[in-house]
């Protein structure tokens, strides 16, 4: 445990969401637990990660997680490790929300992005078709992110093109399109 980095999640706090201060203690090893210094709160190793509040070992939420990234089906994870299927979903469902709030964090902040492309993709999935529009930043290839609909048309674009818009520093956009029917 290195509280030079971590920051205090108590958003009342003064000195919140700054690491490497001095303001973060130890408060106990065994149930590895911080404090802060400045507001006296302590707080779980975990406070803010997928595995806060599990009682499972994180090298097995990591393991079931990466599966269900790969497209490994909920009952052969249930079958292999013996969990509950809702378990693995409640970790699939926690998983998906903290990488969106990295995402919203790290990505869909404003910076100059230069030149983006947008394309969508028909799917074929059990039951029907979807179709996902995405937009990745040409200078650095970084994916600013996508959106998913059953049809394709200007509600599909329009979102995409808000994703894109809310990443950018406010200025103009140009916003070109070859062969859209809507």
């Amino acid at each position: 445990m290195d509280p030079q980095t971590v920051f205090c999640p108590n958003s009342a706090c003064p000195a919140s969401g700054q690491v490497g201060k001095g303001n973060i203690g130890v408060q106990s090893l065994k149930e590895r637990r911080y404090k802060c210094h400045v507001c006296g709160k302590t707080f779980a190793e975990t406070k803010g990660t997928v595995f806060y509040r599990l009682r499972t070992a994180t090298d097995l939420v990591v393991v079931v997680v990466a599966l269900l990234a790969y497209g490994c089906p909920v009952q052969a994870i249930v079958m292999a490790f013996g969990l509950d299927e809702r378990t693995v979903q409640s970790w699939q469902t926690r998983s998906g929300k903290h990488c969106q709030g990295v995402h919203e964090h790290l990505v869909e902040r404003p910076h100059d992005l230069g030149q983006v492309q947008a394309d969508e993709i028909r799917a074929k999935i059990q039951g029907g078709i979807l179709w996902m529009a995405m937009a990745i930043q040409v200078q650095t290839r970084l994916w600013l992110g996508g959106v998913l609909s059953t049809s394709r048309d200007m509600q599909l674009i329009v979102a995409l093109m808000q994703k894109v818009r809310h990443s950018t520093l406010g200025r103009s956009l140009l916003f070109c399109v070859d062969g859209c029917p809507a």
